[in-house]
């Protein structure tokens, strides 16, 4: 490989969870609290911002994404000494409750929709 880059090493791991949020406001105070460690690497401009719209996110989805790591994810695999977190992308929203399979999946899109005969 002309880049140097072994592909072969490097896994993506998709995962779909549906949490329920028991109490928003304490889930608040723990993100707002890993905004504010100094640790979080955060000028205060960006430190006011995010404080900011994990306060007015009345979901709780804004802070939830404070609160997760690349590593916490991968203690839901055996063998995790194999395994290192590399780069980590996160995506937190409101939900109905339910995994939504259809809509996650960019295979699924074309499977059911416009095709001939079929009706909604």
């Amino acid at each position: 490989m002309s880049d140097g880059t072994d592909t072969g090493r490097y896994l993506r791991l998709t995962v779909d969870l549906v949490v329920e949020v028991l109490d928003v406001d304490a889930l608040q105070a723990a993100a707002l609290a890993e905004i504010r460690d100094p640790q979080a690497e955060l000028d205060d401009a960006e430190r006011q911002e995010q404080i900011e719209l994990v306060n007015s996110d009345e979901t709780g989805a804004a802070a939830l994404q404070w609160l997760i790591e690349p590593d916490h994810v991968l203690g839901l695999v055996e063998h995790v000494a194999e395994v290192e977190p590399r780069e980590a992308m996160l995506g937190v929203e409101p939900s109905e409750g339910v995994l939504e399979d259809e809509d996650d999946h960019d295979h699924d899109h074309d499977h059911d929709h416009d095709e001939p005969g079929h009706t909604h």
